[in-house]
């Protein structure tokens, strides 16, 4: 016994006739939208943008694991005024990241709109318009903390230590490439 016995062959037509041709549904081109013209994630707690700029209320503020009480402490900030990006909302709870990239969740009443931005640039000079060429207001060390003021696309008119002055916006952290305030 060889196997069992195969159906005979049935040869196909070589053309199929057009009467019984169904026609292919017309497809939708998905098209990718470059993240910077992408419309920004909304919180859903708040209906602000995700993620965005925040600053540290507190001269402390615990860091959890996880959106609650419960969970353990990983990380205290400990500078008033340090920047912070939030990531996510959850209830009172929102997940935040230093410049570093180190974070985890604060208490949304830990965290002020009241912008600041950290100094990314040692000695940083602090100029007294939008200028490469204008007159020196000031110098920063890198790590300073400044209150934010206005920003064009290149520069930020930032505060620290009595001193106002303007700084290329490449040597701050705390503010969107991007980002223009009046």
């Amino acid at each position: 016994m060889i196997g069992p016995e195969m159906p005979p062959t049935v040869e196909l037509p070589a053309v199929v006739p057009t009467s019984n041709a169904v026609p292919e549904p017309e497809r939708e081109e998905t098209v990718a939208i470059p993240t910077s013209l992408a419309p920004p994630e909304i919180g859903p707690e708040t209906n602000l943008p995700l993620p965005r700029f925040v600053s540290l209320k507190t001269d402390e503020g615990n860091v959890r694991r996880g959106p609650s009480l419960s969970h353990r402490i990983d990380w205290v900030f400990v500078r008033r005024g340090m920047p912070l990006q939030v990531t996510a909302e959850y209830g009172h709870w929102r997940r935040v990241i230093d410049r570093e990239g180190i974070g985890g969740w604060v208490h949304y009443a830990l965290i002020s709109g009241n912008r600041s931005v950290i100094v990314d640039e040692d000695m940083l000079p602090l100029l007294r318009r939008p200028d490469a060429d204008a007159p020196v207001a000031a110098q920063l060390e890198a790590g300073v903390i400044a209150r934010l003021d206005e920003c064009t696309i290149d520069w930020c008119r930032i505060a620290a230590g009595g001193y106002r002055g303007w700084a290329p916006k490449t040597a701050l952290w705390g503010v969107e490439p991007d980002e223009i305030r009046d």
